[in-house]
């Protein structure tokens, strides 16, 4: 009887890290949505760069609960779209690990390598 309880548990831990992967996902897809966003409106002249910390001021001032959209990790959303917006391979890949994973990798690299 035990040996089926632990299928059931397995089926369980299978679903998290599926739902874990799939919120990652959404979540990358997100900040490089904000990014291009950010940095098709400066490039366009629309934007000055102090309207990143307005936008950051007024998401915290009118959506408090929403976390993690201060300036500087804005502008870390736009750099991340601005260096890999030129390999739709590379940026589809970068979906598949963690925002943080990202950073570390981004910051780190001095170029992009074609695949």
């Amino acid at each position: 009887m035990e040996e089926q309880f632990v299928a059931v548990v397995q089926f369980i831990k299978e679903s998290r890290n599926n739902a874990i992967k799939s919120v990652n996902t959404e979540l990358i897809n997100l900040y490089w949505n904000v990014g291009g966003y950010i940095s098709k409106r400066i490039s366009s002249a629309d934007w000055g760069q102090s309207v990143v910390k307005e936008l950051a001021d007024y998401l915290q001032r009118k959506e408090p609960s929403i976390k993690g959209f201060s300036d500087k990790n804005l502008w870390r959303m736009k750099q991340f779209y601005e260096a890999y917006k030129d390999f739709p391979k590379l940026s589809t890949l970068l979906r598949e690990i963690s925002w943080s994973h990202n950073l570390a990798i981004f910051s780190r690299c001095k170029t992009v390598v074609r695949l």
